[in-house]
């Protein structure tokens, strides 16, 4: 075979480059016991691997739905292309079903289980590509692409507690929709600059109310989300909105909503506020665990996307900027990162992945990319 990619760091392997013919045994040794899991082979140059014909397993009806296929895990890389793709498509479909509603007509919310269907599979190929994307709003996008961030980071979410099947397909359902209310107040209002009057932010705070009214006429729409779109405001504590409830008498589901509307909330531009970047996000929810936020949900949500969330740019001790790719099995606190620029020689360097959990260069900060005025991902090559 031709190994066109090695999947690791340089320092993982023997070989002194990456690409290279595969065809003596000793190699083939080597490479099998350095402790690299994946490679790339071309297979215009070499052989492919092997078909093995696998009796297929049998999967029970009610599993069938949102993951009817494994998908094989990608690279950012290689499913950002996709995910932009999948997010123009979920943006026309998300907007159609709201003007709907706008409008006074039924609302198709049927057709919205295969657009779920893709968006589980992308969040399975790459929970941070589609993830990423949407925290990049427009101001006339902004409703439809949270409502698409927020039904992505759902799915992951479910999948990390161990939900499969139709469990994700109407969770995510749930987060495509949870905003729907919000097609009932006036647009200015939504875009207002700076802090709303008490009585602007009472009328705004009754879009969950006016959701559930509206996806209560439509005849297929489950309870959960329903249950969503009414308590995904509602805190632990009490303080949320619209019934203040607290405890126990919040549902898993709207407590899964409630840190997932609020993260992609944090990490996206608005009219009255800047973005922050996604550790510093994930560390400001962790200050709200018990009063706002469940603190057995959160920690499966800071699993999901990490503590140095995919897109976070960090400094590690050896002075390279580097963009978060990937979450490493192996710690929350050591990601895979892109390294791209040298800070000592204040210059780009040869982009290369490097899987912190396997070098000694650990992460020494994490860095606002307006105070560097750097092309990040042009850089980055991501």
């Amino acid at each position: 075979m031709f190994i066109s990619e090695l999947c690791g760091s340089w320092i993982d392997h023997p070989f002194w480059k990456k690409a290279f013919l595969l065809d003596e045994p000793k190699d083939l040794s080597n490479l099998q016991q350095c402790g690299i899991n994946e490679v790339w082979i071309d297979t215009d140059k070499g052989l492919d691997v092997e078909i093995v014909q696998q009796k297929a397993e049998v999967v029970p009806q009610e599993n069938v739905g949102a993951e009817k296929k494994a998908e094989r895990r990608v690279s950012l890389q290689e499913e950002t292309q996709r995910a932009q793709q999948l997010q123009t498509r979920a943006r026309k479909a998300v907007a159609a079903v709201f003007n709907d509603a706008r409008l006074g007509n039924a609302m198709k919310v049927g057709e919205t289980a295969a657009l779920v269907d893709e968006i589980t599979q992308s969040v399975s190929r790459n929970s941070g590509a589609l993830i990423s994307l949407a925290r990049l709003k427009s101001r006339d996008d902004a409703i439809y692409l949270h409502s698409v961030a927020v039904c992505a980071l759902m799915v992951a979410l479910g999948k990390q507690m161990g939900m499969e099947g139709e469990q994700l397909r109407s969770l995510g359902i749930a987060g495509l929709l949870h905003d729907v209310g919000k097609t009932l107040i006036p647009i200015e209002l939504l875009n207002k600059p700076g802090k709303l009057t008490d009585e602007e932010f009472k009328f705004v705070k009754t879009h969950p109310q006016r959701g559930w009214k509206l996806l209560k006429q439509s005849h297929d729409v489950d309870d959960v989300a329903l249950d969503v779109c009414l308590h995904h405001h509602e805190r632990l504590d009490g303080a949320g909105y619209p019934e203040s409830l607290s405890g126990d008498a919040i549902s898993q589901h709207a407590r899964m909503a409630a840190i997932c509307d609020a993260y992609d909330d944090l990490t996206s531009d608005s009219v009255y506020k800047k973005r922050v970047e996604p550790a510093t996000a994930i560390r400001k929810m962790a200050e709200q665990q018990g009063r706002h936020f469940d603190p057995v949900i959160f920690q499966a949500f800071v699993k999901t996307v990490g503590v140095y969330p995919v897109g976070t740019l960090v400094k590690l001790k050896s002075g390279r900027l580097a963009v978060v790719t990937d979450q490493s099995a192996k710690s929350l606190l050591s990601p895979i990162v892109k390294v791209f620029f040298s800070t000592k020689s204040n210059e780009p360097i040869f982009p290369e992945l490097v899987d912190i959990s396997k070098v000694p260069d650990p992460i020494a900060s994490v860095e606002n990319p307006a105070s560097w005025k750097l092309d990040l991902k042009a850089m980055a090559g991501i």
